[in-house]
């Protein structure tokens, strides 16, 4: 994982009007008599995940540090393929060939004043068998290669504004080993901009303020990250193979040659905290901005030097820069709507064992695809086919995902329903879940038919709890910026997707000792909160699969949009661009989708409460659907990140976590482009009619019957 959508953590300005706290007795898009059937194989599939078997998983899954690229990954395809076919499930798995160079020799010194030579192994610690295994070298994935010496600066957190500052201070990294601490920005955007500047080689960082003995005791007497914990990581800015940009990577693809791709040229290394201290510590230079001093115990400055450092990395791209990887999936065939698909996936690959990061989320997709493969058994087979994915590469870049989305596009676009990603589903008590504002209801109401393994209520009644929301309002949720599997199905394609887990204090992200002994400590003691996730994951595939009509929630997302044009008005005010109002348009727009959208949900309601509605009927109704949210994609996709299709939501450019909403117009206004700004308005406001007129195809298409309870066809407009 590179970062999260929706996890706890994050901060989330959006926030709807709350609905009664018991679970609906009729539900989005269903009669009442297959509301009353869903209910029922709702409750049976989310007891069936038990926290004994996901222990089971996770041990198993975690056994070993497993990269992509590697046999020790390749093993981890052979247990989720025989788990599955255990099940009785229909399995696939897809392979393809990556430009992945892996590293063969990464070292770091200190040459002056005085020489060492630093260890960037993590450390043994006691009692934890995992933590001695073989490690993958200390090095960040698609590192440049390189043997570089210079004067070490700190830039802090190395992001756009810290490099502004040290050029007003008269300090510069060119030629110099840039140091910088791990958060506030993907640490690709860090690597971009230490190479934009010149840097000879960049050094990453987690400082004990982040993530280390200042949050809590540190592991192994606690979560955080000891002194030799090191955040491994891709400074991959792309998504996907980049030998093989907006296609997928199969035998006999043209590939571009190293030197046309986008990625890093200069050698990046994550090491310790306490390693960085061995660095910073002889540090000096002028006054220390505000801000920039961090949890090492001495002052920081930024030097340049008079500490000097070398840094060297080696990789195997010259002899072996392609290597396999291997998406797996189990397949549940529809009994009605066999080639409508719901997919639910998290990735299996990561830089250690892996626990959390993100054995945590392959289990919840396997216990889920455990309840429905044994509802199948028993005569309850879905109406859409619902399909489980295990990405592999997706900390490089969610390349696994990526590809397969490339290689399937055009199926995808056509029948994909609606993805489910699961990343870092359980590491901690604190419940949280995002995505597409259409599918927010549907998490929202399965999370209170889910008991929370505190026994205090359900996974709802404690994710208002713990948010301290008022009654009015309901706990808010995450956008899908990017950043996990699930950004090729929504940003490329626009398919509505869903994510949730359970956070918690941590340190060891990414680390050697995110392995099965901190989790059982300290994550998830016991498990339950993996077997609660995959309960929510087996609720939400089948109340997307078994709907009637698809249970999209398109007053909420027409809503959701329209609190996002207050900052774009005071935008164009700050700049004095306009003294009108300049989204009018747009606003306009987005309430007439609003009008469409109550439209059909009435519409929807009276109908399937009526006598039943023919399957054709439903086809049609459903095929609307699915036009609506992807009117929001262009063909040509954001003017700086073409592949980016989606201009609802995308990961800021220059920030990589924070998540950016109408892209494509507040891209336009931070480049100081009024005109640029205005006409993206316009083509967005476009789209959102283009989206309302699914809508209303949409609710034409379910308007079938007549005053005397007849089915009738309507005429097309």
């Amino acid at each position: 994982m590179r970062y999260l959508l929706s996890l706890p953590a994050l901060v989330v300005v959006v926030a709807v009007m709350a609905a009664p706290c018991v679970a609906q007795q009729t539900l989005i898009g269903y009669s009442p008599a297959s509301a009353a059937r869903e209910r029922e194989a709702e409750a049976d599939a989310i007891r069936r995940p038990d926290p004994a078997r996901a222990a089971a998983h996770s041990r198993a899954l975690s056994q070993e540090t497993h990269v992509a690229g590697t046999a020790a990954q390749a093993r981890t395809r052979d247990y989720v393929i025989a788990q599955m076919k255990a099940w009785g499930l229909e399995t696939e798995v897809r392979s393809y060939d990556i430009w992945m160079p892996h590293a063969t020799e990464v070292r770091v010194w200190r040459v002056a004043p005085d020489t060492a030579r630093l260890n960037l192994s993590e450390p043994v610690v006691p009692n934890d068998p995992a933590a001695a295994l073989p490690q993958y070298p200390t090095v960040n994935g698609y590192s440049g290669q390189g043997d570089v010496t210079g004067e070490v600066v700190y830039v802090n957190y190395g992001l756009i504004e810290d490099y502004v500052q040290l050029d007003s201070l008269g300090v510069s990294v060119r030629g110099k080993i840039a140091v910088a601490r791990y958060g506030r920005s993907f640490r690709g955007i860090k690597a971009r901009e230490a190479e934009r500047h010149g840097a000879a080689a960049l050094i990453i960082y987690s400082d004990p303020q982040d993530d280390g003995f200042v949050r809590g005791d540190v592991y192994p007497e606690g979560p955080m990250r000891p002194p030799g914990g090191v955040q491994r990581g891709s400074v991959l800015n792309g998504d996907g193979d980049p030998s093989t940009p907006s296609y997928a990577s199969k035998a006999g693809a043209v590939r571009l040659p190293e030197s046309k791709m986008e990625i890093p040229h200069i050698p990046v290394v994550p090491i310790g905290y306490g390693n960085a201290a061995e660095l910073l510590r002889g540090v000096r230079g002028g006054v220390l901005p505000q801000g920039w001093q961090g949890g090492l115990p001495f002052r920081y400055h930024v030097g340049p030097g008079p500490v000097k450092a070398r840094v060297l990395v080696r990789d195997d791209r010259t002899s072996r820069p392609l290597k396999p990887i291997y998406d797996t999936f189990g397949i549940v065939r529809g009994s009605e709507f066999p080639d409508e698909m719901v997919l639910i996936g998290g990735h299996r690959d990561a830089w250690g064992p892996g626990t959390a990061d993100n054995v945590s989320g392959t289990v919840s997709v396997l216990e889920a695809a455990r309840a429905i493969a044994e509802q199948v058994k028993q005569g309850m087979r879905p109406k859409r086919t619902i399909v489980f994915a295990t990405w592999d590469a997706e900390e490089w870049g969610l390349i696994g995902s990526v590809e397969y989305v490339e290689d399937d596009s055009l199926r995808l676009t056509k029948n994909a329903v609606a993805y489910f990603n699961q990343d870092v589903s359980a590491q901690g008590p604190r419940f949280g879940g995002g995505g597409s504002p259409s599918l927010r209801a549907a998490i929202r109401d399965i999370a209170r038919t889910v008991p929370d393994p505190n026994g205090r209520g359900s996974v709802y009644e404690e994710w208002r709890r713990a948010s301290a929301v008022p009654d009015s309002l309901e706990p808010a949720m995450g956008d899908p910026g990017g950043g996990s599997d699930f950004a090729p199905f929504y940003n490329h394609l626009g398919v509505p997707i869903a994510e949730w887990g359970f956070g918690g204090a941590g340190g060891v992200y990414h680390s050697q000792y995110d392995d099965f002994t901190w989790m059982a400590k300290f994550g998830d003691p016991g498990f339950l909160y993996h077997a609660a996730a995959a309960r929510i994951a087996a609720g939400m595939v089948l109340r997307v699969a078994n709907a009637d009509v698809l249970p999209y929630d398109y007053v909420e997302f027409a809503r959701t949009m329209r609190r996002y044009l207050a900052p774009i008005d005071s935008a164009f005010a700050k700049r004095r661009w306009s003294t009108a109002n300049p989204t009018a348009s747009l606003r306009t727009a987005i309430d007439r989708m609003e009008e469409s959208a109550a439209g059909f949900a009435s519409t929807r309601d009276a109908t399937l409460a009526g006598s039943g509605v023919a399957k054709d009927v439903i086809k049609e109704t459903n095929m609307a659907l699915l036009r609506v949210e992807r009117a929001f994609t262009r063909a040509e996709g954001l003017r700086t990140r073409p592949w980016f299709r989606n201009l609802i939501y995308v990961a800021d450019e220059n920030n990589g976590y924070a998540n950016m909403v109408l892209p494509s117009v507040n891209e336009a206004i931070r480049s100081g482009d009024a005109a640029l700004a205005t006409r993206e308005m316009a083509d967005l406001a476009a789209r959102f009619d283009e989206a309302t007129r699914a809508l209303v195809d949409a609710r034409r298409a379910i308007s079938v019957v007549s005053s005397n309870g007849q089915q009738e066809r309507r005429p097309r407009r």
